[in-house]
């Protein structure tokens, strides 16, 4: 039998309520953020720095307009191994391509979903020709068409600060 997970922590509502805002707003101020939550900015900084501490937040980026750099086609690629007896490490060997900008571990009939972004159908079918012979696995894929929404955040503000 296998140890219990442990389960992290609970957030308290107003760590949610941040995490909610940076997640929406990732250039948010400490002063904006406690205006947002009733909290003092330096309150509000040590939450924050809690909250990384914690791995709650891992990170910070900026939200890109793919097809502005290049990459205005976005296609999910299931993943299967041709043989299941071999070591299962496709992450590791798929990790050098650039194009595969997420990869899940899921359930079902294949073994992994890579999101990935390319230029256009011949460098897709590009790309799948390389993810076959990197991993030996075999491929789905599904091409999007448009994105109605992607990475929602879920803070709202009641007033919104210029970016």
């Amino acid at each position: 039998m296998s140890a219990p997970v442990e389960q992290p922590a609970p957030l308290d509502p107003l760590d949610r309520r941040i995490v909610e805002l940076l997640a929406a707003y990732g250039r948010l101020s400490f002063t904006d953020l406690g205006r947002e939550t009733g909290l003092s900015t330096s309150a509000v900084h040590q939450r924050v720095k809690r909250l990384e501490q914690r791995s709650v937040i891992t990170g910070y980026g900026a939200r890109i307009d793919h097809g502005r750099m290049g990459q205005g086609l976005t296609a999910f690629v299931a993943v299967r191994p041709i043989d299941p007896s071999q070591p299962d490490d496709s992450p590791d060997r798929l990790a050098p391509l650039p194009e595969i900008t997420s990869c899940f571990s899921v359930a079902g009939d294949f073994s992994y979903l890579l999101q990935v972004r390319v230029a256009s159908p011949l460098a897709l079918e590009d790309l799948l020709a390389r993810i076959r012979a990197a991993a030996n696995v075999s491929t789905h894929t599904t091409v999007v068409l448009s994105t109605p929404y992607e990475d929602r955040a879920t803070g709202s503000m009641t007033h919104r600060s210029p970016a």
